[in-house]
């Protein structure tokens, strides 16, 4: 027979481990259960009734063209998101070495991921208005353009995009930063003692070292650049061309009251960004890094 004491260390991490299952289970799972069930129906969002309808709601995604056609939208996120990655790691590299007011220039770049996102959207509503900041500061250096940035959809779309890069480039060069930070500093030495320069360090330390996280932030990229909600949302509300896929789930269960079809939407949203994972995961596999 087991001893009592032995007995409760082993049920011990699952006594830690209950409260935040409970959570995750409570808020994430059995909602996620709920959605798969809501798209077989014609729910309305409102009305106690709902009727099964088979896989109606998923018919009509696929044959209406235009559900899709917001998909196109995320190319601008995507480029953002390459733009992204590049600026942060460029970042976290050189703050990486020990450079004057680093620890400023970190706060400096995290900053804007700690603010609110629909504070970011009203703020750069400000900035990006006809006569407003940016053409203020255009004027500055001699360019004379009132012009409306979120007039035409090109426009529009670049700059929510570009407002993207300025939020989330903080969190990859937080990311990229730790990394970098937890390769050992014999390898740098090793390094500068065979005369390699700051390229050929990066190129053959700090790159293969930072391979799985680099992973990690494509993961994230990708999937926010197919779910993005808040800044397009906050500052034009999917109008100019600004629809993004999951405005447009939204505005069809809280405007048009079909949370069924929408609810098909968010699970397919849901599929294409598991099934974007998968195959990303299977090309560029977490290898274990071995640099010593």
């Amino acid at each position: 027979m087991a001893h009592p004491t032995r007995r409760w260390r082993g049920v011990t991490p699952w006594l830690f481990l209950l409260a935040p299952l409970v959570l995750l289970i409570t808020f994430t799972y059995a909602p996620i259960v709920n959605m798969v069930a809501y798209s077989f129906t014609d729910w309305d969002g409102v009305s106690p009734e709902l009727h099964y309808t088979g896989a109606e709601n998923y018919a009509e995604l696929f044959t209406r063209s235009e559900l899709f056609e917001v998909f196109f939208v995320s190319g601008y996120y995507l480029a953002a998101s390459v733009v992204q990655i590049v600026a942060a790691l460029y970042f976290a590299t050189v703050l990486s070495f020990n450079v004057r007011f680093r620890n400023f220039f970190k706060g400096v770049l995290f900053f804007p991921y700690l603010i609110n996102g629909v504070a970011i959207g009203f703020v750069f509503l400000y900035f990006f208005q006809d006569g407003g900041t940016l053409d203020a500061i255009l004027g500055l250096v001699g360019y004379d353009g009132d012009r409306a940035w979120l007039g035409t959809p090109t426009s529009a779309n670049v700059s929510l995009a570009g407002v993207s890069v300025w939020r989330y480039m903080g969190l990859n060069f937080v990311l990229f930063l730790g990394a970098i930070q937890s390769i050992p500093g014999e390898l740098y030495e090793a390094a500068e003692i065979d005369g390699a320069n700051r390229w050929q360090q990066f190129r053959h330390i700090i790159a293969p070292g930072i391979r799985p996280v680099l992973s990690l932030s494509v993961i994230l990229s990708v999937s926010g650049s197919l779910s993005v909600f808040e800044i397009p949302y906050i500052m034009t509300g999917g109008a100019t061309g600004t629809e993004t896929f999951v405005i447009q789930t939204v505005k069809l269960a809280f405007q048009f009251n079909k949370t069924g079809l929408a609810s098909a939407a968010a699970v397919v949203l849901l599929l294409i960004i598991l099934a974007v994972t998968w195959v990303q995961r299977r090309l560029v596999p977490d290898d274990k890094v071995d640099l010593v």
